[in-house]
């Protein structure tokens, strides 16, 4: 059924906020940084240029509304992107994509097309390509973490702040033995196919920690010699973090972003444990008298005042900042500040159905390779926090920004 017109003009709204933000994202790279590829697993940024407006037509217009396309070969050219696998790297070059007004002009052809015709369209399909451009608006900002300051325009600068709590200890709250409810209801709200369905799983009592390990708990670790992370490096006898525009002193209270694999290594020496998927939905949305809640701080609309998310910063904040966000039984920064690690294998949910037109986008990655991660990070949208929304990555893959707490079983 097409959107009907005053949701299509909300919807349009919001689409046209995320381009502003995904044009905001481009222009922080100097004009010679365009054909390169930041990390080596993944596109040249010339390719997503093309891609986040190509989807929005391919889906909205082709798929969605049965139109024809007007640039079938540059739909093809920028229709998919890549698995990050650091087995299988591309080798394309940059004389084999088009040049920059070509790329240029083909957004304004597909957004002209999606604008005119996007009230033809379910209104599902035109959620999926505006969640799609959103979860872009992140991948690209990891991305261009991972160039050098001097391809870069800087934006903002970091804030410094400290929020040390007394002694600055990352203490352990008891979680009850419970409910968990994860997915999603068939109802009349959007989700991705790996949401659904709703489920119920019971969970035995445990503690995790209140905080997310910190970059001074991490340090304990690497002195102990464990690697250094990728968002860390030594500059003479001392460890900066590689902020977004900045080389900046390591923060001590300031989440540390790992892959699975080094979290993983952490807990083993430490002899704890990560937590599952079902555990973070237990310690971030159950109630202290049962029944879930939409959010770990209750039933408020996401806001910066709850935790790092939406677009708030470029970088973290400490893990003190924001206890108005903590969750019933006392865990902060559940959602926001940086996606956590679960050990959880990412697999589909009982009655999963793939999308018929996006057939891939969950069943090509349920290979027992991707491992769910669960919360938000500080440039992830407000839409994609809700409760049964599931991130995954490959278990080596340092680039996301991805922190981890403990748990005892």
């Amino acid at each position: 059924m097409p959107v009907l017109e005053a949701t299509a003009q909300s919807l349009l709204q919001q689409l046209q906020a995320a381009r502003a933000e995904s044009d905001r994202l481009f222009s922080m790279l100097k004009s010679d940084a365009i054909y390169q590829r930041p990390i080596a697993e993944r596109h040249r940024v010339i390719f997503y240029i093309g891609h986040l407006d190509g989807f929005d037509s391919i889906q909205i217009c082709r798929e969605g509304a049965g139109l024809k396309s007007p640039d079938p070969q540059l739909d093809d050219l920028f229709q998919a992107g890549i698995d990050p696998d650091s087995s299988h790297l591309p080798a394309d070059t940059p004389a084999d994509w088009p040049t920059l007004q070509q790329v240029l002009s083909y957004v304004e052809r597909c957004r002209k097309h999606v604008d005119y015709n996007l009230e033809r369209a379910p209104e599902d399909v035109v959620c999926m390509a505006l969640e799609h451009r959103q979860m872009h608006l992140e991948t690209l900002a990891y991305m261009f973490h991972n160039f050098g300051y001097d391809s870069k325009n800087p934006i903002a600068a970091p804030m410094l702040e400290n929020h040390f709590a007394p002694g600055n200890i990352n203490d352990w709250c008891d979680i009850p033995a419970g409910e968990a409810l994860l997915g999603k209801p068939r109802d009349d709200t959007f989700g991705w196919d790996n949401e659904y369905d709703e489920i119920v799983r019971a969970i035995p009592a445990f503690r995790v920690q209140r905080n997310k390990v910190t970059n001074a708990e991490y340090l304990r670790f690497v002195q102990n010699g464990a690697p250094l992370p990728h968002f860390w490096v030594n500059r003479g006898d001392s460890i900066f973090l590689r902020g977004m525009f900045e080389e900046i002193p390591l923060p001590p209270d300031w989440p540390v972003y790992v892959s699975l694999e080094e979290a993983r290594a952490y807990a083993n020496w430490s002899g704890k444990d990560l937590l599952t998927e079902e555990q973070f939905h237990r310690a971030a949305y159950g109630g202290l008298e049962g029944g879930d809640r939409p959010y770990p701080w209750g039933s408020a609309e996401p806001s910066h005042l709850f935790g790092n998310f939406d677009f708030k910063r470029w970088d973290p904040e400490s893990v003190y900042a924001t206890p108005l966000g903590a969750s019933a039984f006392g865990v902060n920064q559940l959602v926001g500040n940086g996606w956590e690690w679960t050990r959880t294998e990412f697999a589909p949910f009982p009655g999963f159905e793939p999308r018929p037109t996006y057939p891939g986008y969950s069943a090509n990655f349920f290979d027992g390779a991707h491992f769910v991660l669960k919360g938000g990070s500080p440039r992830t949208a407000a839409r994609l926090l809700r409760r049964s929304f599931r991130n995954w990555f490959r278990a080596d893959y340092p680039y996301v920004y991805g922190a981890f707490r403990c748990v005892e079983n």
